[in-house]
């Protein structure tokens, strides 16, 4: 019954797999293109890097409807219809709030920027890396079990340092900054980035599902 199921994987129905692959590749330039943005200066430049971020969340739309019209109109699935869906609401959830994250850079034009901003978006960054990895290792579970369980730790680990970062720079933050306009720019930047964590953890909580179906 085991095998049945994993020879879902086979090339004979990838579709799915090879959506959320894209999906995922779309997550790593929207945080590498908000990694870029944090080093802007001016206003001008970024709004540019918004309105690119922008592009790639509507792309990320557009694969995520695909992956729902496939579900509805296919017989044979991978792996369970709830799960595919899941996992692909999840990922559009992480270029969502990286997309969130790049507008309030662009629309509060902060100052400047806190060092924590940047640990966050290097988090973030990180972790859509390592879901990549993941995703990627789908059409192999069998055989990737181990790695993928150890990414799915590392997701884990992730969102616990970016949950120290952020707290540790909201209590600098409130202690330190003396311009109220200032202070909330960069709570709502700090705070849309470490949801984004949460959000990339949430993908690996449903990876770990998967793992424990399949594998």
């Amino acid at each position: 019954m085991q095998n049945s199921i994993l020879s879902r994987f086979t090339p004979k129905e990838p579709k799915f797999v090879d959506l959320l692959k894209q999906v995922s590749a779309i997550s790593i330039e929207a945080a590498s293109l908000l990694g870029e943005a944090l080093k802007t200066k001016t206003q001008e430049e970024r709004l540019d890097y918004f309105h690119k971020i922008k592009d790639k969340e509507h792309e990320a739309d557009v694969i995520a409807n695909q992956i729902f019209e496939a579900l509805e109109s296919c017989f044979i699935t991978p792996f369970d219809r709830e799960d595919i869906s899941e996992l692909s609401n999840r990922l559009d959830d992480v270029v969502d709030y990286i997309n969130g994250s790049s507008k309030r850079m662009a629309i509060y034009n902060p100052y400047k920027i806190h060092p924590a901003i940047i640990k966050l978006s290097d988090l973030v960054i990180a972790g859509v890396r390592a879901i990549d990895k993941g995703i990627n290792m789908l059409a192999t579970l069998r055989s990737d079990k181990k790695a993928l369980k150890e990414i799915v730790n590392s997701l884990h680990a992730l969102e616990n340092d970016a949950d120290e970062v952020y707290e540790m720079a909201i209590r600098e933050v409130f202690a330190q900054e003396k311009n109220a306009i200032e202070l909330m720019k960069t709570k709502e930047l700090l705070s849309e980035l470490e949801k984004t964590t949460d959000a990339i953890e949430h993908v690996g909580k449903i990876l770990k599902t998967i793992i424990v179906k399949y594998a």
